[in-house]
């Protein structure tokens, strides 16, 4: 018997969800799955046009418009949902930023904005939403990580490390919360066909569309995961690199993810 190591969410029509980060890619196809599932999301990133072609009208969509890195918009944003939901079950942290660069192109500013955006936010809308969440001891967190964090990959050279950061985090707060009646969920795509991966210029394999991604997210939660990886005939393979010995593994990445 499977025994999930979160509360299913089946009853999406009872589910107030904040999504940060949709108004493209994965969140934006995240937040129409789940508006079609009958939840109340409010739909959060800096595009207003974006967001509201995504909510298109429905009477359960809340369009919150913020800068994500800008610390001091997070508790207003969090308000404005708290009076027209009366609070939120559930956050999904979606937002991401993805320059492919080589060690060498490293820009101290990119990074700096990647990793804020990556990862900085994160810390702080889980400041902005965890008191509440513990209070009452329930609520959901959701961090779409990616499975550039399992290992070190070429051209993820900010990417991956702030994706590993929200994998190391998502494992910790599940330590913390879970016995307090919280559940986290880690959520690891594989490649997408999203604006960020649009600036690949090397075959991904394997790759898929947001409505995929954003199914297979809704039918992991539903089934209460820690982790929901996908698709898992690449996920897995790279699962299997991560635990080869460095030399083997980086014999493999060189011959075969190495761009040249």
């Amino acid at each position: 018997m499977n025994f999930p190591l979160n509360a299913r969410i089946t009853d999406w029509p009872q589910q107030r969800v904040w999504l940060i980060g949709a108004s493209s890619g994965i969140g934006a196809a995240l937040a129409q799955e789940l508006l079609a599932a009958g939840a109340q999301v409010a739909l959060s990133a800096r595009r207003v046009e974006r967001l509201q072609a995504v909510a298109a009208a429905a009477s359960h969509a809340l369009v919150a418009t913020f800068d994500i890195v800008n610390q001091s918009d997070w508790q207003q944003r969090y308000h404005e949902v708290c009076q027209r939901f009366g609070g939120v079950d559930l956050i999904v942290f979606c937002a991401a930023d993805y320059h492919p660069e080589r060690s060498w192109q490293i820009s101290a500013d990119g990074a700096a904005h990647t990793l804020a955006v990556n990862l900085g936010s994160v810390y702080t809308g889980l400041a902005t939403v965890l008191p509440d969440m513990l209070a009452r001891g329930s609520g959901g967190i959701a961090i779409v990580a990616s499975v550039a964090g399992y290992i070190g990959l070429p051209n993820a050279t900010v990417y991956g490390p702030s994706k590993a950061a929200l994998i190391n985090l998502a494992e910790l707060l599940y330590a913390d919360l879970h016995p307090r009646g919280l559940g986290v969920y880690l959520i690891n795509p594989g490649f997408v066909q999203t604006p960020l991966t649009a600036k690949n210029d090397f075959t991904m394999p394997a790759l898929q569309t947001p409505q995929a991604a954003a199914q297979a997210i809704r039918k992991g939660l539903s089934a209460g995961a820690f982790e929901i990886h996908f698709p898992r005939r690449f996920t897995l393979a790279l699962k299997l690199l991560r635990w080869l010995p460095y030399r083997l593994r980086f014999a493999l990445m060189t011959h075969f993810l190495v761009p040249t």
